[in-house]
Formats: structure tokens, C-alpha cells, sequence
């Protein structure tokens, strides 16, 4: 499966550069070249690259605010390259694939480009999945239960860990640790075990991230780990509230009370 990829900087030779290096790995197509943020954006959306090498620090729209502008689509994986090496705590908030520093070292290239056919597998299964459970709930709506092993690689596209800075400092979190989720603005409040991190992240973006057979709203302002939830408790005026495994309770609200019972 050949590999579609953008390269984008804004120093030429830099491009050359990278390209020289891809040209090592015959599964790399380059579709496209762009040596600035806006060039970035237009090309990735008319050519939909399963790839993109993004510079970090470009004039106007830096890497980050490309990201950010492709919100409304489904993003490449994306492989931010700096000559610095203080952006890579906000490269892993965006999720990147890898964190390359200038000058590019080809094997550290090869373990990138290891990384990003994983991932691009991962996706191809779960998309394969996806459609097959589309087309038997179409034609015999019956049968998509004696499909569901062969669905668990769906899960694959869901956080597994989810990398939080918080006090200066990166926590990896195993989402299964996860207890519920608290919304404060474009804040998320992340409650394990052991501590509580606070997340820049909007409830609806993080709601994509998790794996909704475990992750449920609850709430308007609160997401809850069903593993953990221990007790169901009704109430007179039709909401109820959930015990979870620390003790903590958590109300359910009435909209939502439907949507916890299928799991629980």
C-alpha cells in the first residue's frame, strides 16, 4: 500500500532534503510540496495525503494552526519537523504520529515511517471492519452480532493513552484508568485512581477519542467509565445516580438515563 505524502516547509531545501530521504522507502509517493501554512491546508484537502511532514515554525499559519484548520475533516497522520525541540509536548497534544528534529536522520526517519504503516493498518482494518458491519446491518440486521470478534479491531482507532500536560510536566494516561471526565469550559477534568488532570480539550473532541462502549455522557458536563461503574441508584424524579468504584457518586441526568441503561 503506497503511503500518499505532503512534504511542507518553508525553506526549499529543507523539502529537497526530506524527499531525498523518502526516497528511500518505496512505499512513500510524495503528492505535493507546500512552503507555507495556507498552501498547506489548500493542498491537503484536494489531495487528501494519507501523510503530511509539517514544519513547525513557518510564517502566518504555523503547524499547529494547520491542525487545527483541518478540524472539520478527517486529518492525515501527521509527522511535525522542527529544528526545535521545545514544541514536542504540544506535538503530542496534537496527536502526531512522531516528532522529527532538524537535521532528519534516516533512522530515525525508517522508525517513524515504521510507526506511520502501524498506524495506517490500524486504520485500514478498522474501516474494512467498519463497512462490513454497515453492509449486514443492511441486508440481515440479524447477523451483525455473529460478526462482533471480527469488529473489535474498530477499537483500534480509539485512545488507548492520552498524554496530558499538566504543571509543566506530560502524564501518560492509561484511559482505562479513567473514572469520569468533568467538563469546566474548554477544559476537561480527567479523575483517575490517583489524581485529577485538567485536559485543554472540548467534551465533544475528547468524546471522539474514547471508545464509546466504555465511555458514556452521563451528563451534559460529565463522561463516565462504565467499567467503573459499581452501583445504580434511582430517583423520584427520573434521574438516578452512579456509584462509581472510588465511592464517588455521579447523577444522571434524564435525557441521558436511556443511553447508560443499554450498557449497564
Amino acid at each position: 500500500m503506497m503511503i500518499r505524502t505532503l512534504v511542507v516547509d518553508d525553506e526549499p531545501l529543507a523539502i529537497q532534503g526530506l524527499i531525498l530521504r523518502l526516497g528511500a522507502f518505496a512505499d512513500v509517493e510524495i503528492v505535493g510540496t507546500a512552503i507555507n501554512g495556507r498552501e498547506a491546508i489548500r493542498t491537503i484537502r484536494t489531495e487528501k495525503p494519507d501523510l503530511v511532514f509539517l514544519d513547525v515554525q513557518m510564517p502566518g499559519f504555523d503547524g499547529f494552526s494547520v491542525v487545527s484548520a483541518l478540524s472539520d475533516i478527517t486529518p492525515p497522520m501527521v509527522v511535525f519537523v522542527t529544528a526545535y525541540s521545545d514544541h514536542a509536548i504540544r506535538a503530542f497534544e496534537a496527536q502526531a504520529v512522531d516528532y522529527l528534529l532538524k537535521p532528519v536522520e534516516e533512522e530515525r526517519l525508517a522508525h517513524t515511517m515504521d510507526r506511520v504503516r502501524t498506524r495506517m493498518q490500524e486504520r485500514r482494518l478498522c474501516d474494512e471492519a467498519e463497512r462490513l458491519a454497515a453492509r449486514l446491518a443492511e441486508v440481515d440486521p440479524d447477523s451483525v452480532a455473529a460478526i462482533a470478534p471480527a469488529t473489535e479491531t474498530a477499537a483500534d482507532r480509539f485512545e488507548r493513552v492520552i498524554n496530558v500536560k499538566d504543571q509543566g510536566q506530560i502524564f501518560r494516561v492509561d484511559v482505562d484508568s479513567i473514572e469520569k471526565i468533568d467538563a469546566a469550559g474548554d477544559y476537561m477534568c480527567l479523575t483517575t485512581a490517583e489524581r485529577t488532570l485538567v485536559l485543554r480539550e472540548t467534551m465533544k473532541d475528547l468524546e471522539r477519542r474514547l471508545d464509546p462502549r466504555k465511555f458514556q455522557r452521563v451528563h451534559r458536563s460529565t463522561i463516565v467509565n462504565l467499567d467503573n461503574v459499581r452501583q445504580v441508584k434511582p430517583h423520584t424524579n427520573g434521574e438516578c445516580f452512579l456509584t462509581l468504584a472510588s465511592g464517588a457518586t455521579v447523577k444522571v441526568s434524564r435525557s441521558y438515563r436511556d443511553v447508560v441503561a443499554r450498557f449497564l
